[in-house]
């Protein structure tokens, strides 16, 4: 048995105007260039301009409105007359919609240096080229070279590498054979690359020390035999195994702690990572002058030969004629909207991105006047109060943007954190408590740390009331190991 209803829901859904807007919202400045001059190479209306006075491009809105609507009835096919009297005068310049963006003299004088970078990779293979390969061992040498990860170690198994090689090189190997290639590839400079774990990593690093080096020994014997009890910090145990005293396993462990756990870390990559910030804040005596950093990204307008195409279209249709067949107007039409709405959010980010860092630095204005140990407690909430935004739109302005202050650059969302409320009734942001806890755990007896608890009692004499497994979460979000495990060796 059929059953119609009906039935009225209300939904809301994004224009692609607003869904652009938001894309473009997330982009940091260098991302943002690429989009703009990837817009300009699928839409031939967008053009670089010079800037011009606010009251031509007061005319000019004006005269876009009217391009708008002669291209819509051409888009339809519509015979109305029209008022001509309030399309454009041809007679004035045209320059289109504008995308204003921020140059510092300065800027425009700098020339940006072109770094030259040889990566790890190239490293790693000429210091291939003096150990007289053969073609088969160079194969297998590239191949592993090539999957090492970012932070220098060979997480793929020998077994993929093998069938990589198999695969694209038509080459059978064994096992055995990239496992000795491995060998010689994890002594190049830096030593320990490549290495599948930690423990491979230091002792590559112990066996190409010389054998004279006090500790090296012991210290092999170590992580070769009490590998789980090192990492544990179980000293008693670690001396009992290995038949040595407290000198002579401080000395070993002190020699693995000077090892490098990451070599090449950060270095396999063909070009250096730069910060470039999206916000400059500069504090004078009584304001901030704060600066959206526009980078590379070039001014927008209307291209001028399509602005006299459009010219042409709206003279012919005053006289009743057709200048260009239905195609060709509906194209003019719809890369017109696109320019428009894509130069429209443009300038609706700049204006958002300004908006949520003025509210930034009037929040943590002591921050910016006096640096670290001045930052406030806050969250998205307080600044999308604040400008009247969405805390969704806050957070695509905050994500990955940074800001150049006089104190360094940093991240925005290193301004956002929790507060604390102390005994005097002060708001404290929870970054203070943390570098709180980091001094109180430097400064503490490396041979009897202290436990979370007792941190925590420490706090609370200063003025902070808080629980042991707040300081628990605070020190593990630092990096920082519980007390067993930062207990130094006893010397008996």
């Amino acid at each position: 048995m059929l059953n119609l209803q009906q039935k009225q829901s209300l939904q809301q859904r994004l224009s692609p105007q607003q869904i652009q807007y938001v894309k473009l919202l997330q982009l940091p400045t260098l991302a943002l260039e690429q989009r703009i001059k990837q817009e300009m190479e699928i839409n031939p209306l967008l053009e670089e301009g010079e800037d011009i006075q606010e009251e031509e491009r007061l005319d000019e809105q004006s005269e876009e409105d009217q391009y708008d609507d002669v291209l819509q009835e051409a888009d339809d096919q519509a015979e109305e007359d029209y008022d001509w009297d309030e399309f454009l005068d041809t007679e004035d310049d045209l320059y289109g919609y504008k995308a204003a963006v921020d140059h510092s003299a300065e800027e425009e004088e700098r020339e940006t240096p072109i770094v030259s970078v040889s990566s790890m990779v190239e490293s790693l293979r000429d210091q291939l080229s003096f150990l007289e390969l053969t073609e088969q061992e160079m194969l297998i040498a590239d191949q592993i070279i090539g999957s090492i990860d970012e932070d220098g170690y060979l997480r793929r198994s020998l077994e993929s590498i093998v069938d990589d090689v198999a695969f694209n090189q038509g080459v059978l190997l064994s096992e055995q054979d990239v496992e000795e290639m491995l060998y010689r590839v994890q002594r190049l400079e830096p030593v320990g690359v490549a290495a599948r774990d930690l423990k491979e990593c230091l002792l590559v690093q112990l066996d190409m020390l010389p054998e004279h080096i006090p500790g090296r020994d012991v210290a092999i014997d170590m992580l070769s035999r009490a590998y789980k009890a090192f990492t544990m910090k179980h000293y008693e145990q670690i001396m009992r195994r290995l038949g040595v005293d407290g000198a002579a396993l401080k000395e070993a462990y002190d020699l693995v702690q000077r090892l490098n756990p990451k070599p090449g870390e950060g270095e396999f990559s063909a070009s250096e990572n730069y910060i470039t910030p999206d916000f400059t804040v500069q504090a004078e005596e009584d304001t901030f002058v704060i600066t959206l950093n526009a980078g590379n990204a070039p001014e927008l307008r209307v291209s001028r030969h399509y602005q006299q195409m459009l010219e042409k279209v709206v003279a012919d249709k005053k006289k009743g004629r057709t200048s260009y067949d239905s195609e060709t107007q509906h194209f003019l039409k719809s890369k017109f909207e696109s320019a428009r709405w894509f130069i429209s959010s443009i300038n609706q980010r700049r204006q958002t991105m300004l908006a949520v860092m003025r509210a930034i630095v009037e929040r943590q204005e002591d921050f910016f006047r006096m640096g670290e140990g001045h930052l406030k407690p806050m969250i998205l909430k307080d600044v999308a109060e604040m400008i009247s935004m969405d805390i969704s739109t806050i957070s695509r302005v905050v994500n990955g943007k940074y800001v150049q202050t006089e104190f360094g650059v940093y991240e925005l969302k290193h301004f956002f954190s929790e507060g604390l409320t102390t005994e005097s009734g002060e708001d404290v942001s929870n970054k203070e408590v943390k570098a709180l806890i980091e001094r109180i755990i430097s400064d503490e007896n490396k041979m009897k740390p202290l436990s979370d608890q007792r941190i925590a009692d420490m706090l609370e004499k200063k003025g902070f009331r808080i629980a042991r497994r707040t300081v628990t979460k605070y020190r593990e979000q630092q990096g920082i190991p519980v007390a067993r495990l930062r207990k130094e060796i006893v010397l008996s």
